[in-house]
């Protein structure tokens, strides 16, 4: 691996110079590293660039690192990955990107991740985007995560982008079937000039479904942020939806949260709250011995973290 590429993982991932459990180290578009454990198999995907991760049953506590890093410009970088999930297995899923340039050539990374989560299964996804580097090239992420969530099961997903990234286009769709729960936390910081766009669909069509999505966001500069969610609730369920978002200078944000309820005992809510931090909070940060540029970013982290 090149020296950046272990750089990005020591921001990504839990790297520290080896892997615990099952990897696959993604690098300019290669494979620069992979390991399979008994219970979690690695494969390529036919067909097309990417992955096959299988999860036996019962499989507990195994972790699976999947981390792509972009080292330099001029490199537009796709790949699909898709997860099965074995019925009764409680797993953790680390699939964090980076991209670095130093030049005035664009790097993208695109990645597609499919989930079919067994009955009963559970899964905790953590994912981190981040950009670095000098260069004037347009860093761009673009993540696609698509879910079927079998009876029962549970996919947590903590998802972070904060800073680094010019641009970005963040989907995701679920379907969610008997007694599965979908959790989602998703944060995003974006500055200067850079945009961030995010979908949610999610379809609850099992009884006693749910989906519980939060999103924070903070809008710096000249950034700008959309957001959008729609809850589609299909059968007696849960859903609820909030974004919360603050913006600083000439930052702004859309947000436009929808819910579709499709059944009597659908019980959908939404809150959205966009603003800016309050002058209070920084003048009391500013007694305790702090300049308001950092009692900002104190109240800023705090938001995120």
């Amino acid at each position: 691996m090149e020296k950046q590429t272990e750089a990005l993982l020591r921001e990504i991932s839990e790297w520290n110079g080896e892997f615990k459990g099952a990897y696959n180290i993604r690098e300019n578009g290669q494979c620069a590293g992979r390991v399979s454990s008994k219970n979690i198999k690695i494969t390529n995907k036919e067909g097309k660039p990417g992955l096959e991760i299988r999860i036996a049953p019962g499989t507990i506590g195994e972790t699976v690192s999947i981390p792509a890093c972009v080292t330099h410009g001029g490199v537009d970088d796709l790949v699909y990955n898709d997860f099965y999930v074995g019925e009764n297995a409680d797993v953790t899923i680390i699939a964090g990107c980076g991209i670095h340039t130093e030049t005035g050539e664009p790097a993208r990374h695109n990645g597609i991740h499919r989930f079919i989560l067994g009955k009963n299964s559970k899964v905790k996804y953590l994912e981190k985007h981040i950009g670095t580097g000098h260069g004037t090239g347009l860093r761009s992420i673009d993540p696609v995560t698509e879910a079927e969530l079998g009876e029962n099961s549970v996919l947590e997903m903590d998802t972070a982008q904060i800073g680094g990234v010019d641009r970005t286009e963040r989907q995701t769709k679920a379907i969610v079937g008997e007694g599965a729960k979908l959790l989602i936390r998703e944060r995003i910081l974006t500055e200067k000039d850079q945009t961030a766009k995010t979908e949610f669909e999610v379809e609850l069509n099992g009884k006693n479904s749910g989906v519980d999505l939060i999103s924070r966001s903070v809008a710096k500069d000249n950034s700008r942020q959309g957001y959008h969610s729609v809850i589609i609730g299909n059968a007696p369920c849960t859903g609820h939806s909030e974004c919360d978002a603050i913006i600083s200078e000439n930052g702004k944000v859309d947000a436009a949260p929808e819910l579709h309820a499709h059944d009597n005992d659908a019980a959908l809510i939404h809150e959205a709250a966009i603003g800016k931090i309050a002058g209070e909070q920084i003048l009391k940060l500013c007694t305790l011995g702090m300049t308001e540029q950092e009692a900002e970013s104190t109240i800023i982290d705090g938001f995120l973290s």
